[in-house]
């Protein structure tokens, strides 16, 4: 750039201005820097950890304030990461409604046998639909296609390849909202950078968590992350925790 007669300030890490765009971009510097986007896991729960009761039901743990700013953070996002759990389960759209849009974020759902309906929610426009499979099946594959999906062969439940794969297309943030089995997987693999938790003011007791994780043997061996933020949104709290580098 200076050759082509722009000036170029590079400041020093900690400057303010240098952590605010930082911030902004952090997306991008995952990606440049460590080969995937930068993936943030989106929660609501009650104050106790539970995003539904035993049977499924969670609406709504948080109110509409809470909930428009969760579509805040999807158009921020290049993409937004679901299973074929939830998709059958609850048929999202998993587009950006509640603000204005002037593009949609791409939809990625994991389906390792491509069960997805061709009717489901998520496919109807605006907005891109990658169906990631864990084996090839050229049937389902046509059907998918036919209703404008893109479909990967991903193998088996390469979670970082899966990343990568994305980097590579040029997916900066990914969304990961999905059911507490699927966000596990993400954060076994130490793959989730941030939290963006919702918290209700409720209890709901018995319930499922905000993600399947194994038994620790030992407190010590817990992933440790710190407090980025903490907002009241109407009745609720927005919590952000980013994981320690060190």
């Amino acid at each position: 750039m200076r050759a082509a007669g722009v000036e170029v300030v590079v400041l020093d890490a900690d400057d303010a201005l240098a952590r605010e765009a930082h911030e902004i971009n952090v997306g991008f510097f995952s990606r440049l820097q460590r080969g995937r986007p930068w993936l943030r896991a989106k929660v609501a729960a009650s104050a106790d950890g539970r995003v539904s009761l035993p049977d499924g039901q969670s609406k709504w743990i948080t109110g509409e304030t809470a909930r428009a700013d969760g579509h805040v953070w999807r158009l921020r996002a290049s993409a937004v990461l679901t299973g074929i759990g939830t998709v059958l389960a609850d048929n999202p759209r998993l587009d950006v409604r509640a603000v204005p849009a002037p593009a949609q974020p791409m939809r990625v759902v994991l389906d390792r046998h491509l069960r997805l309906p061709s009717e489901a929610a998520l496919l109807r426009p605006p907005g891109a639909v990658l169906v990631v499979a864990a084996q090839g099946d050229a049937s389902a594959e046509a059907r998918l296609r036919a209703v404008g999906a893109e479909v990967w062969d991903n193998g088996a439940d390469d979670l970082p390849g899966l990343l990568e794969r994305l980097a590579a297309r040029g997916v900066n943030e990914i969304h990961l909202e999905a059911g507490p089995r699927l966000t596990g997987a993400f954060e076994a693999a130490g793959l989730i950078d941030e939290w963006l938790v919702y918290l209700a003011p409720m209890l709901l007791g018995p319930g499922r968590p905000m993600a399947d994780l194994e038994i620790l043997p030992g407190l010590e061996l817990a992933t440790r992350y710190r407090w980025h933020e903490a907002i009241p949104l109407g009745d609720d709290l927005r919590l952000r925790m980013r994981r320690r580098l060190s």
